[in-house]
């Protein structure tokens, strides 16, 4: 399936928007595409799902400029929230350190690009499902009833998901289907809520995707059942329906692979691209001719800066308190009470002249294995580029001293990966949904019904598979810290277990889009972020307390000033 997915693409501008949102929408209209007509075909209609699959990367056009919308979330999701820093420098992309101090206004220039190419799959799986109906019921180039089947769960899937993506952080908005004419499509306000909508089309998908679409079709990549069970239980979880959600997320962990004999490091390696964790993954590519538009575009500005092997922006630094988050206690567990923040750990951050040239590692610290997975450290081999330097990181002061690890492939693998002269493009797959993920948020599911056995368990399960983690070197090659990681004894209280699976959350899954939509839903996002910043600030010019002048974990993001313009008085702008 990837192959014909990239091998289509040329496809997509002509089978986008045709049943347009409109000027609410997109108000600019395909020049030179292809009529409905000339697609009502089995081949046409395949062309416009893949066509709707090509929106998971986040990208509708060019290269550049898709960094918000990147499946990663790493904008919203994590410099949103006390993970990460927007990097770089201050004057570079400043509408981004807005998003991170929450003084967001309706023109800042990340709401548009989310909203856009969002609503973009929105209207490409709208296609796909009217033109399959429009086939069905024509002449003789009809689908199987099951093909067709699986065609409309595939697309609803899609759907599902990209209503998901917009919900979750605008929360008010339009829905538009596929029986809607243009003209019903611009008139749609965004006063419902949407939430019944996506769960009817996860279901859809429950009941018409196979279990596994690389046995029937021998195609990886495509959507299936456990995808969207998986989907179905983290938006009951969203919704607090923890006993609606606990049975989806213990059928995918039966079904699938043990955790614990699956790779962690194996999700952000580009050559275990697709493998058993992943469940909903969003598809990478480098086209043949070195051009990067089906690449992971939206990550691209995270590629470390200076004569790094990556050689790009600086942007996405891990915070200070993100490490420290790591530290571990003599029984290997985390400071669940916050007292991680004590005698921080802060690299070189801060230090000058002699005092910088002379810094040396502190390897007798103890953490939790996982930090060096997830954060480039300086003295510490970076995957198999070397030793982190100073020069790797575009202005320390600002943004702090750390960078992601996640997000880049090894130096080894940038040959047929990466694009020419711009090693900051791969084809590096995010995962959107993987089975760690999957476990804790059973376990989460679990603690709120007051199964505490159970949800330690998930848990322990996930801080297992971790401690299989090899040791990251220095440059003199002895490990570059003391990693420990224990398994938690029975949870004392709900409170307790509350606690540590929440901090489980950030640990296992940090810099990875999910952190700020976790403290939303659990409603803390203005305590914890006041807290972290008060910390933060100490040491990073990046982190000055803002004045959370709009409270958008409560009302949703601010609708994008463009669209409220467009719409013409019928979508209201959250307050």
């Amino acid at each position: 399936m990837i192959k014909k997915l990239y091998k289509s693409i040329f496809l997509l501008s002509v089978i986008a928007m045709f049943c347009s949102c409109g000027k609410a929408f997109l108000d600019t209209k395909p020049q030179g595409a292809l009529s409905e007509a000339q697609l009502m075909n089995t081949e046409g209609v395949e062309a416009a799902l893949i066509g709707a699959y090509g929106i998971m990367n986040g990208n509708i056009s060019g290269t550049w400029g898709n960094y918000s919308s990147g499946p990663s979330q790493w904008l919203f999701g994590e410099v949103a929230a006390d993970n990460a820093h927007k990097g770089s420098n201050s004057s570079d992309q400043s509408p981004m350190s807005d998003i991170e101090l929450h003084n967001v206004n309706p023109s800042n220039d990340n709401l548009p690009v989310m909203w856009r190419v969002y609503y973009e799959g929105v209207t490409r799986c709208n296609t796909t499902l009217r033109l399959l109906a429009a086939v069905q019921s024509g002449g003789s180039d009809k689908f199987s009833d099951e093909r067709a089947t699986e065609i409309a769960a595939e697309a609803k899937m899609l759907r599902g998901h990209y209503y998901f993506f917009l919900a979750r952080l605008f929360k008010n908005i339009p829905y538009i289907d596929e029986n809607m004419t243009t003209q019903e499509a611009t008139q749609v306000p965004n006063d419902k809520d949407v939430y019944p909508m996506i769960e009817a089309d996860f279901k859809a998908a429950i009941a018409g995707l196979p279990a596994d679409y690389s046995k029937p079709l021998g195609e990886v990549g495509r959507v299936d059942k456990y995808a969207a069970e998986a989907y179905l239980g983290k938006l009951y979880l969203y919704q607090k329906k923890y006993t609606d959600a606990l049975p989806l997320f213990e059928d995918v962990i039966t079904k699938k692979a043990a955790l614990t004999s699956l790779d962690f490091n194996a999700n952000f390696n580009i050559k275990g691209k697709n493998g058993p964790e992943g469940i909903f993954v969003s598809q990478s590519k480098i086209n043949a001719d070195g051009s990067g538009d089906n690449a992971n575009v939206g990550d691209m500005l995270a590629g470390l800066y200076g004569n790094s092997p990556g050689g790009c922006c600086g942007f996405f630094q891990p915070s200070i308190d993100l490490v420290n988050a790591f530290k571990v206690n003599a029984s290997g567990l985390p400071f669940l009470d916050g007292t991680y923040r004590n005698n921080p750990y802060k690299s070189d951050q801060g230090l000058s002249g002699a005092a910088a040239d002379n810094y040396q590692l502190d390897v007798t610290l103890v953490f939790d294995p996982r930090l060096d997975y997830t954060v480039g450290r300086r003295q510490v081999r970076y995957r198999d580029w070397g030793v982190l330097v100073p020069g790797w990181i575009r202005d320390q002061a600002f943004a702090g001293p750390f960078v992601a690890v996640k997000q880049s492939i090894n130096q080894a693998d940038f040959s047929g990966n990466v694009a020419n002269g711009a090693n900051y493009l791969n084809a590096q797959n995010i995962n959107i949904i993987r089975l760690s993920d999957v476990y804790l948020m059973a376990a989460e599911c679990a603690v709120e019904t007051n199964d505490l056995d159970a949800a330690r368990t998930w848990v322990n399960l996930v801080r297992t598979r971790a401690k299989a983690l090899p040791p990251v070197l220095t440059g003199s090659g002895q490990p570059a810290a003391v990693y420990k990681i224990g398994t938690y004894p029975p949870f004392a209280s709900q409170d307790y277990a509350r606690k540590a699976v929440r901090f489980e959350r950030r640990l296992e899954l940090a810099l990875e889009g999910h952190r700020y939509y976790d403290l939303a839903r659990w409603g803390v996002v203005e305590d914890v972020l006041k807290s972290y910043m008060t910390f933060e600030k100490q040491y990073v010019a990046s982190s000055e307390p803002s004045a959370f002048s709009y409270p958008d974990w409560e009302k949703g993001m601010r609708i994008p000033q463009e669209q409220i313009d467009r719409g013409q008085g019928i979508l209201k702008q959250n307050q």
